[in-house]
């Protein structure tokens, strides 16, 4: 994947460590956005410290990294109800609203510093309540780049609002300046962009995305359908997804600009494990609407309908119902430890096999199936992360 320069941020070349010595070594993450999914987190981070049964989690160890190795040593935010507050404090501000599964949280004095606001607010979110919208604080945008070097993180998570795509590229730089490996959980082409992968490469520097994909979600069960269909031979004749809920992401896409990225990325999620070509009149795919009193659930119905033998209709009605923010949380999990073998193991560049598991716009795409057979074979000494 490239030869990895030398960035001084707490990397380690050596790949003869014990994996009792990668366990006795911290994860330094750095987020961007202490929203929900920076929530979820962080609670999950502090609850599998005392649950080490590790249910509810994909891999309970990569390579003897657990989820309480992750130590998150920045945070960047622009609410004022945020910025300057431990950050112990600082996820369970307003607006943020989902579930709150563990509140004795480990390691959370790090400070919320202030980030650029950029288009990091959407216009209409000031005909809102408050308690439901981001409130900008007064303050002068702290040097992330700065930040990163001194606390020395080796990892940033990307949990910029939907739309902020400016947001979201300063992030990417300011990665590329510090030597730090970029995980993008939002819909901005980043490190599906080949001229940002490329940076990213060139600086020896494994990253992650794009747009996270959830644990258990509306993209993965919608890709688990429609693979279905193809490998049972039913030709899909149309589709559809409509989602809501009552967090942030549902009250900023409201502003169908802001939702471009969005839709494409999860449009082309579900029509690439397809194995045909669907018009564009016969495949919909993307948010519905906002429902305040959801809060962080999201409710999501999805619609298949195909042709199986002798051209015999076959079609399937779903339901889904989940918590939004700990859906997401149970894949960054993973994202982060498996990035951070990368790291341990000098690769650079996007990391094929980790962002088509755990992104919905990877640069290459596969099916969940042979993302998590790559992955399982590396974990098992069977095969290269890559």
């Amino acid at each position: 994947m490239g030869a990895r320069k030398n960035h001084n941020n707490g990397i380690n070349n050596n790949n003869s460590r014990t994996r009792e010595n990668r366990k006795r070594e911290k994860i330094k993450v750095a987020i961007a956005g202490v929203g929900n999914c920076a929530s979820s987190l962080i609670q999950g981070i502090s609850y599998y410290s005392k649950n080490k049964n590790g249910l509810g989690l994909i891999h309970k160890e990569i390579k003897g990294y657990t989820p309480e190795d992750i130590e998150i040593v920045a945070a960047f935010d622009i609410d004022k109800r945020k910025v300057g507050k431990p950050l112990r404090e600082a996820i369970f501000q307003k607006p943020n609203c989902t579930l709150i599964f563990e509140r004795e949280i480990i390691n959370g004095d790090v400070e919320v510093m202030m980030g650029p606001i950029l288009d990091g607010i959407a216009e209409h979110m000031k005909n809102y309540p408050e308690d439901r919208r981001f409130i900008p604080a007064d303050k002068k945008p702290v040097d992330v780049a700065k930040v990163l070097k001194e606390t020395g993180a080796e990892i940033l998570v990307n949990f910029v609002p939907v739309g902020a795509e400016n947001a979201a590229r300063f992030y990417a730089e300011e990665c590329l300046k510090a030597g730090v490996s970029f995980i993008n959980c939002m819909p901005v082409f980043i490190v599906s962009d080949q001229k940002f992968a490329e940076r990213f490469k060139k600086e020896g520097i494994p990253v992650a995305g794009d747009d996270i994909k959830s644990q258990l979600g509306a993209t993965i069960l919608h890709r688990a359908i429609v693979n279905l269909f193809r490998m049972r031979g039913v030709f899909l004749e149309q589709t559809y997804q409509l989602n809501f809920g009552g967090n942030t992401d549902f009250l900023n896409m409201l502003d169908r600009h802001r939702l471009k990225t969005k839709k494409i990325s999860k449009t082309q999620a579900v029509a690439s494990i397809s194995g045909q070509e669907i018009p564009e009149d016969k495949i919909h795919i993307g948010p519905s609407d906002y429902v305040p009193f959801l809060n962080d659930t999201k409710i999501c119905y999805i619609r298949v309908e195909g042709r199986g033998f002798g051209g015999a209709p076959i079609n399937i009605d779903v339901k889904l119902q989940v918590e939004d923010s700990p859906n997401s949380a149970g894949v960054v999990t993973d994202a982060i430890r498996l990035i951070k073998v990368a790291r341990d193991e000098g690769m650079a560049g996007p990391i094929y096999s980790v962002s088509a598991f755990t992104m919905k716009h990877p640069p290459i795409q596969m099916t969940d199936e042979e993302a998590y057979k790559i992955i399982q074979d590396y974990l098992e000494g069977k095969g290269k992360l890559w």
